[in-house]
């Protein structure tokens, strides 16, 4: 099959003919229609996540179809279509795994960095680990709920019942996130790149209430911010933006050095957490609602062999929403 590999860290991943891959015991084999490209692909590929299977097909926002399923896996029949996220798996057994919070896991492994992903013509998955994905979306706009959306319905939880919320970086994630915190009843301010008037644009078009370059001022104190831009010195400009007893969330996978800042500005029970990864149980919340909320997703698409213009675009900021390989 044809199907986009990375050979070690800080290289282009090349265009290969590799073997088909198998379904194991409990796996289904998808042939793979769309894949999104984000962030998370550029630290593995920039070896800033430093752990990953080499030679490695990057990919962990999969959209295929059940080709066949390895003995016993019969929760998809042949034909279904289906979604894989970043999580491949987990032990099932550790305290995590056994109160509901499987993405803390110490055993989880992931898809696109522990196991080859969908940045090619078919693709294996732990069927327990698949999600059935709403009628309504293409391909490839349903490609990026399976990160994106996923990991942006998770840092919105962890914002609790904010009403005026932060947006740090207005890419795939916030561009989804703003749309489900508006039917939420709840208010979108955008902080973006200085000087970029294109993503201010884009963030007013996905409803902001205001836009406006990441360091300025709020224009009124926010209840909760949520990171990302994978950019520690806007955490204390964050925390600096919402009121006494606000939330920030960092929403990244990675994050450059956190600088120092003084106590005062988390004084007032002011909250700093991160967002790990995401549980099946995200999903399945966030699917029922995606199946009820028809979410808009600005999608720029590639082909498969054009996997490195797709990744150069993210990390120069020239992609709008979401970048998605078809295939």
């Amino acid at each position: 099959m044809r199907a986009m590999v990375l050979a070690g860290a800080r290289q282009a991943i090349e265009a290969r003919s590799i073997a088909e891959p198998q379904p194991g015991p409990g796996e289904v084999l998808l042939r793979v229609s769309a894949c999104g490209a984000c962030r998370t692909d550029l630290h593995i590929v920039d070896g800033e996540l430093t752990e990953p299977k080499l030679p490695l097909v990057l990919g962990h926002q999969i959209v295929g179809v059940v080709v066949r399923a390895g003995s016993p896996a019969s929760r998809f029949a042949p034909g279904a279509r289906v979604g894989v996220p970043w999580l491949a798996s987990t032990c099932g057994a550790c305290e995590y795994c056994k109160t509901g919070r499987e993405n803390l896991c110490d055993l989880a492994r992931f898809t696109g960095y522990h196991v080859d992903g969908g940045f090619a013509e078919y693709a294996v998955a732990d069927e327990r680990f698949c999600f059935a994905l709403p009628e309504g979306y293409g391909d490839v706009e349903v490609a990026p709920l399976l990160c994106a959306g996923l990991i942006g319905y998770r840092s919105l939880r962890m914002a609790g019942q904010a009403e005026r919320i932060g947006l740090y970086g207005f890419g795939a994630a916030a561009h989804i996130v703003t749309q489900v915190a508006l039917f939420e009843g709840r208010r979108v301010f955008a902080f973006v790149r200085p000087g970029d008037t294109q993503a201010e644009r884009f963030a007013l078009e996905m409803g902001a209430s205001w836009a406006g370059a990441s360091d300025a001022a709020a224009p009124e104190p926010l209840d909760a911010a949520i990171l990302f831009a994978a950019v520690g010195d806007l955490v204390p400009a964050a925390l600096r933006a919402v009121r006494k007893g606000g939330v920030v969330v960092c929403g990244g996978i990675h994050m450059s050095a956190i600088p120092s800042f003084p106590y005062e500005l988390l004084w007032g029970e002011r909250v700093l957490r991160s967002v790990a990864n995401l549980t099946r149980e995200d999903g399945d919340e966030f699917f029922a609602l995606a199946g009820r909320v028809r979410i808009r997703t600005r999608v720029t698409s590639y082909a498969l062999e054009a996997a490195n213009e797709a990744l150069a675009d993210l990390r120069a900021g020239r992609v709008r929403g979401a970048a998605v390989l078809t295939v």
